[in-house]
């Protein structure tokens, strides 16, 4: 399957309640590099998450990745079709409980999708997500946790990517036409249920109305910036890659229309009656965030210092893409190019963090390979094995772990969207873990 392009967090702390472990050992590879495995940190929390971002944004840019790098990934699938956040021993049996996870499956599977020869990991993953479905429509972190916007809307990218109709569930490779979404998914719900069931409407805060909560499982839904940003994207019907448009109107996305006294809204607590509507109300809010925060989002993790955060930004500028709102679009990518943000020196050396800026400077029509002076490209490259080709202007000289130049590779010019998802932190263990999964904890908590 060639299939080309396609929040926030999946937070593998909170299963297995450890903290982040040091870098890998010198017997892993090259600069203490596991043999096809991006970036030298210990992959014990984000290996699958992180190496399907760094593939993803390769492919997105006209790079062929490196097969060991392919193989590393497609080798971390559990004989059911789950994919685990990382298997040290991939000759011992998955634990299909707690060893296997919704954001890991679903990221990989897009990413097997987009490169291609790898149909039967492809098909084996979209079964194992179909299978763990939730009753709402929607999916856990876990199978058969509470659903959660971002790992709902990593599911959904993971159907559009294989040319699955989302709006079904993935019931069937059918086409919506209406966009409406659809009630023949598990239980008669839809993976667009789910989400609009967790979208803030007229009864919340005015500064609220159009966000997304993390999930309904404790209470009364909170507003989460993470898991707004991965629902905008999803509920359109995206993936981490899509098809970009080109230039558009540049006009702002809409916000929900709330008549003095409204406490309702449009259908059932989402406040907005189509995935369209919900999609622009949720844009629309991010919008009106960042352009309060100056242009950017910021860090939710309890005890954090007034800080960014750069891998929730990049999601917005995709998911605002994505809507053809390159204006509102427009702002936040120019303050992650601005050398003052910081952007780049924070996502240097972290494959997973380049990714993400790659994929949003491609979404929204920017070259990644001048982003703010910065070659991402080239640095994303850097952090695996050499690519087997290279796109000419990439910066061909880039190198993984040996010396020499990549051959050319012609891009097809699709466009890229990442939930996505910041990456990185949990309330259980304190500690950052891959850097989609950040962010759902950091706002949730």
């Amino acid at each position: 399957m060639n299939i080309r392009r396609s929040v926030a967090a999946l937070s593998l702390c909170a299963a297995l309640g450890v903290a982040a472990a040091p870098a890998a050992s010198a017997e892993d590879g090259p600069a203490g590099r596991s043999a096809g495995l991006y970036g030298t940190k210990d992959p014990k929390f984000d290996g699958v998450w992180r190496q399907s971002l760094a593939l993803l944004a390769q492919d997105a840019v006209g790079v062929t990745p490196a097969k060991s790098a392919i193989d590393w990934l497609a080798g971390q699938q559990c004989a059911d079709g789950g994919f685990p956040a990382y298997r040290a021993d991939t000759t011992k049996a998955c634990d299909p409980k707690k060893g296997e996870f919704t954001d890991a499956t679903s990221a990989a599977v897009q990413a097997l999708a987009a490169l291609g020869g790898r149909a039967d990991a492809v098909e084996k993953g979209i079964g194992w997500l179909k299978r763990h479905q939730n009753e709402d429509g929607g999916w856990g972190m876990n199978p058969g946790g509470p659903s959660d916007a971002n790992s709902t809307s990593a599911v959904i990218g993971a159907f559009a990517a294989t040319g699955q109709d989302p709006a079904k569930g993935g019931e069937d490779g059918k086409d919506s036409e209406d966009g409406e979404g659809g009630k023949d998914g598990h239980g008669g719900k839809s993976p667009y249920d789910a989400l609009l069931g967790l979208q803030l409407g007229c009864a919340a805060k005015a500064d609220e109305r159009g966000a997304f909560a993390y999930t309904a499982a404790k209470g009364e839904p909170v507003a989460n910036e993470l898991a707004t940003a991965s629902a905008a994207l999803a509920i359109q019907g995206k993936g981490f890659v899509f098809e970009t448009v080109g230039k558009d109107k540049g006009a702002g996305p809409k916000p929900l229309r709330c008549e003095d006294g409204d406490s309702k809204g449009g259908a059932g607590k989402g406040g907005a009656g189509t995935p369209k509507e919900a999609a622009e109300a949720a844009l629309a809010h991010l919008s009106r965030v960042m352009s309060d925060t100056g242009s950017h989002l910021k860090s939710a993790m309890p005890g954090a210092k007034d800080q960014p955060d750069f891998g929730g930004t990049a999601d917005a500028v995709v998911a605002l893409a994505a809507g053809e709102h390159s204006a509102a679009a427009g702002k936040p990518l120019q303050w992650l190019q601005s050398k003052d943000s910081g952007a780049v020196a924070w996502a240097k050396g972290d494959p997973g963090a380049l990714a993400k800026l790659v994929l949003a400077a491609h979404a929204a029509g920017a070259n990644p390979r001048d982003f703010g002076g910065a070659d991402l490209v080239q640095q994303l490259n850097a952090t695996g094995p050499k690519p087997e080709a290279a796109a000419p202007d990439s910066g061909a000289d880039a190198e993984g772990d040996s010396d020499g130049k990549g051959e050319e590779k012609k891009s097809d010019g699709g466009g890229i969207g990442g939930v996505w998802w910041t990456v990185g932190v949990c309330a259980v263990a304190g500690v950052g873990i891959g850097f989609l999964l950040s962010g759902r904890k950091r706002q949730q908590l």
